[in-house]
Parts: structure tokens; C-alpha cells; sequence
């Protein structure tokens, strides 16, 4: 028997494992095996039974191809838990203001790099950075992108910290610097003729508010926004599983070998999952706060440029205090966390299918693994709330969360944690497909130089050239059906 539970109850099917189970009771090796009951979801969008290959996130599956396609809450977010939710989403989205207090959405700056989550994560994706519509820092009030500097050494520069906060919200303090960028363009013919081009962009800073650094001492990485697309089931991901990925996931024969980053955060060593190198255990929603907006919290309660020279200038008795509470912040959690993962789209188109097959052919899923699970028990949130509805899924990320050397090309010289400077964790696909339709814009890489998804692969390289080979000798029919499979996750 098939039951629904609501439209967020589990989906199983009897298939293999009770054929298996059928034959041994048939053969005398198990003596009772019942059906198990299986639970259905419905797809919402079409009124039918999802089908297994449409849940990417099993019960936290929502069927939106729209531009809230990201921003839709899981349906298991009712009563008191969709409060907060609604809570932390005008939270997120809501442009703070130059403010000392926390009240009316205040405590932006003195320098900051947006003005809001939403700011560079807009319907809770990832907004279109100013690197290819403005060369380098937006004048809007916000670029999209963070801005590390070092010198060459590893070594921070006085005056500024690992983030050159481009702009300023406070009369009497300037930005501390601005990102200009310069692209050089390659062309490329894959073997049956088909034309292609690679942009590689070159990051120098200007304006700096205060000392600068000749460009042959300075390294800077630009890092554009990730998809805020399955937070929920990232932070619940079963560590035990991880770690198997990374004992044994490993092929030599295709020069394939990925790794945990291990970090410690609030005292604890752990696995990173969050960020493009997995340099952090949370979601960052603190760090975010001080460092990208300038928003002081409990847990960084200094002011971001506080022991900059013009920041003393301006204020020299110290910061204005707490300006975001933690339970506050908890809200911002709570709602990355309860956001649904939007379902694959033309699951039964045959060109998806095939797609499917060569993205298998070309070795891709080797590290963008389809299938993870989420731990037993309960979700934490930074306060404390729980949420069990995350836990104990079948999910399809496509990542396996690991970190792999993907070459001198998108070497950024910035390492984090373990990582390496041309280490990179594997990106999830899923909602790749409709970046377009929620964002407005087909960029991708850490750095947003891949104007498309077709250049996103050929810029592969070290762990990921067997792929990027394997792609670029396809036929140009094989190559778009791989693509168009891209764009059904």
C-alpha cells in the first residue's frame, strides 16, 4: 500500500531490494519477508506521484521552476517553524542601513561588501557579480563577490584584514579598496569544429583607502556567490559516509583522489563542507554578518575595520555594541536551512536520458556523486533548535563534498584550511538548471569567469581533465545532450 503524507512524505519503491527479498524467501533463505509500506510524494506541480528520479531531496523536494524556484520554503515548514522562517527571510533579503543599533535593520558598515544576504544571494541564488558588467567593483552598493588579499607570503596587509571590503556606508570612512579586472580571451576548436572560447580574468586593486602593495607582492582571489540550494541537507550529511567517500573513492587509473578539508570552528575539529574550498562546518550565517556586512554579533563582536587608522579616526571610543542577536541569526538559519531543493526537471525526456548516460561515460559522477544520505537523528541550528525533517534522507546533490586539485588554471594561491590554493570542493549540481531563470545570468567557476556550462567543464583540469577530455572528444550531439541533462538538475 502507497500512502501520502501530506505532499512531503517519504518516496520508497519494492523494486531490487524486494526482488531480492522475494528470491530468498522463494528459495527457503528467509523465511518472511512483507512488502514494506512505501510512502509517495506528490508532485505538486503536475498533481501525479513524483517519480523517484525527480526527489532530490526526498521529502524537502519542492516542484518550482520559477524564479523562487530556490527561495520556496520545504512543505514540512508549518505553524511557529514558518514564522521564524518567514522571520529570517526578511532577514536575509531586507537592506541594512548604516544604523549603530540593531534596530531598524541597522549596523551596516562602516566598510562592507554587501548590504544584505540577499544582496549577492538574490531569491537565495547566486546575483550576477559586477566582474563582467563593470570590470571590478559595482557602484550599486554591493559587486557580488569577495575580494581576498595577501601578500605573496601568506602574510595580511596592515590596515586591511583577508577581505577588502569595497564599500563604505559611514560619512568620514572610505572603502578600502576597489577590484578592477581585466579579461584575456582564448580561442579553442573541440575536434569536430566546433568553436569555443575560455576568458581568463587578471585582478588588480586601486584606490586603496590606505598603504597599497605593488602588484607583484599582492595576491588577490575573487570568489562570486555560491547557490544557497540545499543548505539544510549540506549541514546534515552523514560524516560517517564522507569519510568513506574519501577512503575510497579514489581512482588512480583516472588520477582521481579526494579529500576531506578537516577545520576547526567554535573550538571543534570537523569536516568542512561549506564554502568553495569546504573551509567551514556551518554555514557561516556570524561570519557573514561581520565580515560581509559589517554587522557586529555575539560571537564577532568587533567592528570589522575596528584598528584601521580611519576607523579610529571617526570612532575613538570603540564599537557601538551588539548589532544582531543571535536569536536573530538563528532565524536567518533556520530559513537556509528549511529552504527545498527544487525537483528535477524532464526526467522522462530520452536527450535528458542519454545526457545522463554520458555525464556517467565522461566520469563526472566520480566526484559529482548523484546520491548522499543524511544522518540519524537531529539538526542542529547555532541556538539550538532542532530539526529532525532533515535527517535520514536520500538525497542527489552531485557532490561528494570532497576536495580535488583541479590545476594550475584555477589556481588562486589562497588556500583554506587544508586546501590548497588549486584545491576546489566538488560544486553541487543540483538546481544548476535554473540558475538562469532565478539569477538572470549562466556564470560559473569560483570566479565567475565560465560564461556558460560548456566552458565551466573545459576549464577542468587536474583531477578533473579525464572528464574534461572525455567531454571534449564527444561527438557535438553527445556534448549537448550532457549539457541538457545539466540543465534537468
Amino acid at each position: 500500500m502507497m500512502k501520502p503524507i501530506g505532499n512531503t512524505s517519504f518516496f520508497t519503491r519494492g523494486g531490487g531490494l524486494s526482488k531480492v527479498l522475494c528470491l530468498l524467501a522463494l528459495s527457503g533463505l528467509c523465511s518472511c519477508y512483507q512488502e514494506p509500506e512505501a510512502d509517495y510524494i506528490i508532485n505538486t506541480a503536475t498533481g501525479k506521484v513524483a517519480a523517484y528520479e525527480e526527489l532530490s531531496a526526498g521529502k524537502s523536494t519542492v516542484f518550482i521552476s520559477s524564479m523562487s524556484a530556490y527561495d520556496t520554503e520545504a512543505s514540512w515548514v508549518t505553524g511557529d517553524l514558518y514564522s521564524r522562517f518567514v522571520s529570517g527571510d526578511l532577514l536575509y533579503d531586507d537592506r541594512r542601513i548604516p544604523d549603530m543599533d540593531a534596530s531598524n535593520m541597522g549596523g551596516l558598515g562602516p566598510v562592507y561588501a554587501g548590504f544584505s544576504c540577499g544582496s549577492c544571494h538574490n531569491n537565495a541564488g547566486a546575483t550576477a557579480s559586477t566582474l563582467w558588467t563593470e570590470s571590478g567593483s559595482g557602484s550599486a552598493g554591493f559587486s557580488s563577490c569577495l575580494i581576498y588579499i595577501t601578500r605573496k607570503d601568506g602574510g595580511f596587509l596592515r590596515n586591511y584584514g583577508r577581505v577588502l571590503h569595497d564599500q563604505s556606508s559611514i560619512y568620514g570612512v572610505e572603502p578600502e579598496g576597489k577590484l578592477k579586472v581585466e579579461w584575456t580571451y582564448e580561442q579553442f576548436t573541440f575536434p569536430d569544429g566546433e568553436p569555443y572560447e575560455l576568458a581568463t580574468p587578471h585582478f588588480t586593486i586601486t584606490e586603496w583607502y590606505a598603504d597599497s602593495l605593488a602588484p607583484e607582492d599582492l595576491v588577490v582571489t575573487v570568489r562570486v556567490p555560491l547557490r544557497h540550494v540545499g543548505m539544510g541537507q549540506m549541514m546534515s550529511l552523514d560524516p560517517n559516509q564522507l569519510q568513506r567517500l574519501a577512503a575510497q573513492n579514489n581512482y588512480p587509473e583516472y588520477g582521481i583522489s579526494g579529500r576531506l578539508n578537516w577545520v576547526t570552528e567554535r573550538g571543534v575539529n570537523g569536516i568542512g563542507v561549506s564554502g568553495r574550498k569546504a573551509q567551514h562546518q556551518d554555514l557561516t550565517i556570524e561570519l557573514g554578518f561581520s565580515s560581509d556586512l559589517g554587522v557586529t554579533n555575539d560571537r564577532y563582536p568587533e567592528e570589522v575595520s575596528q584598528g584601521q587608522s580611519q576607523y579610529d579616526q571617526v570612532f575613538p571610543h570603540g564599537n557601538h555594541g551588539i548589532q544582531v542577536s543571535t536569536r536573530d541569526m538563528e532565524d536567518v538559519d533556520l530559513y537556509m536551512h528549511c529552504l527545498g531543493v527544487p525537483a528535477r526537471r524532464n526526467v522522462d525526456n530520452e536527450e535528458v536520458k542519454r545526457g545522463e548516460k554520458l555525464f556517467e561515460a565522461a566520469k563526472c559522477h566520480l566526484c559529482h556523486t548523484p546520491t548522499l544520505h543524511t544522518k540519524e537523528g537531529k539538526t542542529v541550528l547555532i541556538n539550538g533548535t532542532e530539526l529532525p525533517w532533515l535527517n535520514g534522507e536520500t538525497i542527489h546533490p552531485y557532490s561528494d563534498y570532497l576536495l580535488h586539485d583541479m590545476g594550475p588554471e584555477l589556481d588562486d594561491n589562497y588556500a583554506s584550511g587544508l586546501a590548497a590554493g588549486y584545491e576546489w570542493r566538488t560544486t553541487p549540481l543540483w538546481g544548476i538548471g535554473l540558475q538562469e531563470v532565478v539569477n538572470g545570468h549562466s556564470y560559473f567557476l569560483h570566479d565567475g569567469r565560465a560564461r556558460n556550462l560548456v566552458e565551466a567543464i573545459m576549464w577542468h583540469g587536474g583531477e578533473g581533465a579525464v572528464s574534461r577530455e572525455l567531454f571534449k572528444n564527444m561527438e557535438k550531439s553527445d556534448r549537448d545532450a550532457l549539457i541538457k541533462f545539466l540543465q534537468s538538475l
